[in-house]
């Protein structure tokens, strides 16, 4: 027998199609940053700020970094580390709390204005075309990291709903985080 006539119908050297390492005509966009996500590297060991919060952390580095984009006196502005979009921020007091009921009224003033001038300084960065703004308040809500509260603001394009995402469940930032941070941080309102 030659070559073609060796393999079975069902793939490549008898092996079907949900076996490991099969060829199955996707193409792969590899990721591999990613991973310290999914294994939950840099995330709180438990629910005090001294478990290792990201959140705390980033504000006692330079900016540049922690990813911080702008500082209030009760809050401040940070770049998600794995975005669902270029340009994705994260409102947060500084203060370790994980439930918005727990903020008082000074830190909620600020949440909201950082919020605003967030969406000011995107606009004027990248020019989306629309904003998911939210909290996802506990693990079952979604959030990544329930032990510290923080507000996420999702600059939106209409081609961001694209194959990637949908199909590919990738997303395609166009710059490195570095990058967009100073982009933000100069389009940051000056008040």
């Amino acid at each position: 027998m030659s070559g073609a006539e060796d393999e079975p119908e069902n793939g490549v050297g008898g092996r079907s199609d949900t076996e490991t390492g099969a060829p199955d005509g996707w193409e792969r966009l590899w990721t591999p940053h990613r991973m310290a996500y999914i294994k939950g590297e840099g995330k709180p060991t438990g629910p005090r700020a001294e478990d290792g919060c990201p959140f705390c952390r980033a504000p006692e580095v330079t900016d540049s970094e922690g990813l911080v984009v702008a500082r209030g006196e009760n809050a401040y502005v940070v770049l998600n580390l794995y975005p669902y979009n270029s340009g994705h921020l994260l409102v947060c007091p500084y203060r370790h709390v994980p439930e918005y009921t727990s903020l008082d009224k000074e830190e909620i003033a600020e949440i909201a204005a950082l919020t605003q001038a967030g969406i000011t300084s995107l606009t004027s960065a990248y020019r989306p075309q629309g904003f998911n703004v939210g909290m996802n308040l506990g693990t079952v809500a979604g959030a990544g990291i329930a032990a510290h509260l923080h507000q996420h603001v999702v600059p939106r394009w209409g081609s961001d709903s694209n194959f990637m995402p949908v199909i590919g469940r990738t997303r395609v930032l166009p710059e490195m985080l570095e990058q967009t941070r100073a982009e933000l941080a100069e389009h940051w309102p000056r008040g």
